[in-house]
C-alpha cells in the first residue's frame, strides 16, 4: 500500500538496520519516504552557466546528451574493487531542457550480490566539461538490489528488493517495494509502495 510522502534530513549514509529486530526495521522503512538532495543539484554549475534555476531556459541548438556513465568516478566504497554500472535510464528531472542520467551503481564483487546505489548524473554546458554526480536517490548502505530502472515524464522508478532482517539470507530477499523519486520543489521526493513479501 502507498505511504505518505515526508522528507528527510540528508545524511551521508543512512543507518544501517544490522542489530535491528524485524518490527524495528520495517517501521523505519515505513518512515522513510522522502530522499532529500539540496537545492539545485540537480541543476548545471552555475559558475559554468551563469544561471541555474529550475526555470532556466532550455538549450538552443542540438539536443544536448545525456552525461556518459561510464565518465564517472561514484562515490562507492568498494575495498579496492570496480565499480559495476547495471541499470541506466535518461530523462530531463528538474525541467531545465537537458537530459540527467540515473545510474544503478554496485561494486563488481565477481559473485554474490552486493547493494545498489542509485545516483543522479548531470553535466554543465560548458565545452568540455564531464558529467558529475548531483544525487543520490538509495544509498548502498540501504543493503537493496536496484531492478527495472526507468525515467519517464520527469518521475525516477526502481523495484528495490531488501530484507526483514539480518537472519534473511542474502541471496533471498523477502522485500519487495516499488521507489518512485520525483524532483520537486528543488529537492527529490521518495514515493514508496510496498509489495507482498511472498512475492519475492
Amino acid at each position: 500500500m502507498p505511504h505518505r510522502p515526508a522528507e528527510l534530513t540528508p545524511t551521508p549514509e543512512f543507518l544501517g538496520h544490522s542489530s535491528a529486530r524485524p518490527l524495528h526495521w520495517l517501521a523505519t522503512a515505513t518512515a522513510m519516504a522522502a530522499v532529500i538532495a539540496a537545492a539545485g543539484l540537480v541543476q548545471p554549475d552555475a559558475s559554468a552557466t551563469g544561471h541555474a534555476g529550475p526555470e532556466a531556459a532550455p538549450a538552443s541548438g542540438p539536443q544536448a546528451t545525456a552525461p556518459d556513465p561510464a565518465a564517472v568516478t561514484y562515490p562507492l566504497d568498494c575495498k579496492g574493487l570496480p565499480t559495476a554500472v547495471t541499470a541506466t535510464a535518461q530523462g530531463d528531472l528538474d525541467g531545465d531542457g537537458r537530459p540527467e542520467t540515473v545510474v544503478a551503481v554496485r561494486c563488481d564483487a565477481g559473485s554474490g550480490t552486493p547493494p545498489h546505489a542509485i545516483y543522479v548524473l548531470a553535466q554543465d554546458k560548458a565545452p568540455g566539461s564531464t558529467p558529475r554526480v548531483v544525487a543520490t536517490l538509495l544509498e548502498a548502505g540501504k543493503r537493496q538490489t536496484a531492478t527495472e530502472l526507468t525515467v519517464r515524464d520527469g518521475v525516477v522508478t526502481a523495484s528495490l528488493l531488501g530484507y526483514s532482517s539480518p537472519q534473511v539470507p542474502r541471496y533471498s530477499p523477502d522485500v519487495k517495494q516499488l521507489a518512485k523519486w520525483r524532483w520537486s520543489g528543488g529537492k527529490f521526493r521518495q514515493e514508496l509502495t510496498n509489495s507482498d513479501a511472498r512475492s519475492v
